[in-house]
């Protein structure tokens, strides 16, 4: 077999057992890797009796997510890290590991991406992917070298963060190692907490305190097992054109500017959220005028760190040539990017580039997804202003105690035990007024994106199975484009979202970076010729369709094995606007009601759920949503 190992590690901690088990070509050529693999493994691995027909009662007052965040803390519930084949060859942003689980903050299916030597390191341990179940008897670290694993106590790295533990742990075993790590936050079961490696982070949906459930504080893996590759001549003059490509004009924004640039291009857009998306950046001139100038002060003031002196620092993932990383070298150095700039900046009401830059720090060092720890703050501020949150000192603006509050939240101190459920789960313990101002979808925060004026990536956010992701769906080269800013139909709406949410399932298990998705016109006839040239496959761009369509119903499988209902496919409700909002706008050509401007865009909740509709009569699902053929879901069951 080329391109694979042909097996998976699976650790059980509670037995302290690891065993091989093999994997099947077909298996593989189904799922590829990555995000697919660790899809399948999901399901091959989730405690059957944690499996919810859909038919049992559950009590009045529990909303249909609650099983999904009890199941996802589970100790038997598998934590999966997937490779992909492509994983030490010389193709251009392959060194990118997945990270699998359900998720403690949405409890639906959750997947991480990570570009970093882990993931170079961990296939050297002969292994496609690692599974862990079960929970040690106290804090640990798992050590992978090979064919040897060891579950070691570590009590002595207790409360440190991320990069302190990476440190004790190298000065321990060794430079030759590579480890992903958790901080007081993971620790703390905080459940948007992340997963670390040497400051690269498996950000979203809360892995980290998966891994603090099953109390393991670090995975370490080295090994020597390389994988063969069908055609390495053939592949290795392919990797050079496609490097050639990465640094063309389609990257060269990224790799010139950084994604923080994206701060100034949304707002004059007008997709920029702010102050917990209360703020409109295009429907009010002096509130736009104001918002406009915080967010270009802040991308100037993030700038001040490039120049007047200020060391500048360019870089990128392991084996990535286009070099999109800008690592500001401010009171600490710091790696940021728009999401990170845009969350615990516009969205809490701050433009302080210094203190974004201590804040991003610090959620970094916790162990703490920066998306979701500001929008929880966001919200938190929103409710505090109107009276809802007493004790709590939060307001728009104040980076000081926002500070003072991501400490509180990763130790779970008083009221911080609150806000370290997350924005969903801490607003239903108020009442329906603060359930209203939590910006999420499936318990996920919401990007960097008014989905107000890109209606193509409302719909994609909403249907995801990881919830409120762009990097999941990426529909908002839909909004865009000349055709989805034309043609509003439905079916066209929803045929649009499908193709971009494919795409990303399959650059998701090849694993490579969608930052390359301009640099190719077919990425499934690219793909094709990828996989020839690794594992000697005659694949063709249908059969990878339909791979690609697969991975996404084995994620719609799941969720349904948790629980899902059709209504959390749904975007907060003050999202939506009524027809009599946008009286004033023109139809467009389409017919539907909606302008071709992007900027003064509306969306309507009747489109939006006629487009939802259609979405789920294109992918094959019933009219509720679900998974329709009994056969399909007993061959993801298998």
């Amino acid at each position: 077999m080329f391109g694979y190992h042909g097996r998976y590690l699976r650790i059980d901690l509670s037995r302290r057992h690891a065993e091989a088990v093999p994997l099947k070509e077909s298996v593989l050529r189904r799922f590829l890797g990555g995000v697919g693999l660790g899809a399948w493994l999901l399901l091959r691995e989730w405690p059957k009796d944690r499996i919810r027909s859909g038919d049992e009662p559950r009590g009045l007052a529990e909303p249909s997510w609650f099983y999904g965040l009890e199941a996802a803390l589970d100790e038997r519930a598998p934590l999966i890290l997937a490779f992909s084949p492509l994983v030490g060859s010389p193709v251009t942003t392959s060194a990118k590991f997945a990270v699998v689980a359900c998720s403690p903050l949405t409890g639906r299916f959750n997947d991480a991406l990570c570009g970093s030597q882990f993931a170079l390191a961990g296939k050297r341990t002969g292994y496609d992917a690692l599974v862990i179940c079960g929970q040690a008897a106290e804090l640990s670290v798992v050590l992978i070298d090979e064919d040897a694993v060891q579950i070691v106590p570590v009590r002595h790295l207790r409360e440190l963060t991320t990069s302190q533990t990476e440190t004790a742990l190298r000065a321990w075993l060794g430079e030759d190692w590579a480890f992903l790590t958790i901080g007081p936050a993971g620790e703390n079961r905080v459940r948007f907490a992340s997963i670390s490696h040497a400051n690269r982070h498996a950000g979203r949906g809360g892995l980290g305190a998966v891994l603090g459930a099953k109390r393991i504080k670090a995975i370490g893996v080295r090994g020597r097992q390389s994988v063969r590759f069908a055609r390495p001549h053939a592949l290795a003059d392919y990797a050079r054109e496609l490097s050639r490509r990465s640094l063309g004009p389609a990257t060269e924004k990224y790799r010139e500017l950084g994604t923080v640039t994206n701060l100034q291009v949304f707002h004059r857009l007008g997709v920029l959220p702010e102050r917990n998306f209360q703020t409109e950046t295009a429907a009010d001139d002096r509130a736009s005028e104001s918002a406009g100038d915080g967010a270009r002060n802040l991308a100037e003031g993030l700038q001040h760190y490039f120049h007047n002196g200020q060391r500048r620092i360019r870089q990128g993932c392991v084996a990535c040539t286009i070099g999109c990383e800008h690592v500001y070298a401010g009171p600490e150095p710091v790696r940021l990017e728009y999401e990170t700039a845009f969350a615990l900046g516009p969205m809490c009401g701050l433009y302080d580039a210094e203190m974004v830059l201590r804040l991003a720090r610090q959620c970094d060092e916790l162990g703490m997804d920066t998306i979701s720890a500001g929008g929880t703050l966001a919200w938190a501020m929103a409710c505090a202003e109107r009276g809802w949150l007493p004790g709590v000192d939060l307001r728009f603006g104040d980076a000081t105690r926002m500070l003072h509050w991501l400490n509180k939240i990763a130790a779970r101190d008083g009221l911080g035990n609150l806000l370290a459920e997350g924005s969903r789960l801490a607003a239903t313990q108020i009442g329906p007024f603060a359930e209203a101002l939590a910006m999420h979808c499936k318990g996920l925060e919401l990007p960097g994106y008014d989905v107000r004026r890109l209606p193509h990536l409302a719909l994609g956010l909403a249907v995801a199975a990881r919830g409120a992701d762009h990097n999941r769906s990426s529909a908002y080269d839909a909004d865009f484009s000349a055709d989805g800013q034309s043609d509003c139909h439905p079916e066209s709406w929803a045929a649009r979202v499908a193709a971009c949410e494919d795409q990303s399932a399959l650059l998701d298990s090849l694993i490579l970076c969608k930052f390359l998705r301009h640099a190719v016109a077919d990425w499934f006839e690219e793909a094709a010729k990828i996989l020839h040239l690794i594992t000697g496959w005659d694949v063709s761009a249908e059969e990878l369709r339909q791979t690609a369509r697969r991975i996404v119903h084995a994620k719609k499988l799941f969720n349904q094995w948790v629980g899902w209902t059709q209504a959390e496919d749904m975007l907060p409700e003050c999202l939506f606007a009524d027809r009599s909002d946008v009286a004033t706008l023109g139809s467009s050509s389409c017919g539907a009601g909606c302008d071709q401007d992007v900027k003064r865009r509306s969306l309507l909740r009747e489109q939006f759920l006629a487009a939802r509709q259609a979405y789920y009569r294109l992918r094959g699902w019933d009219d509720a949503g679900r998974l329709a053929d009994p056969e399909l879901a007993e061959v993801f069951a298998q």
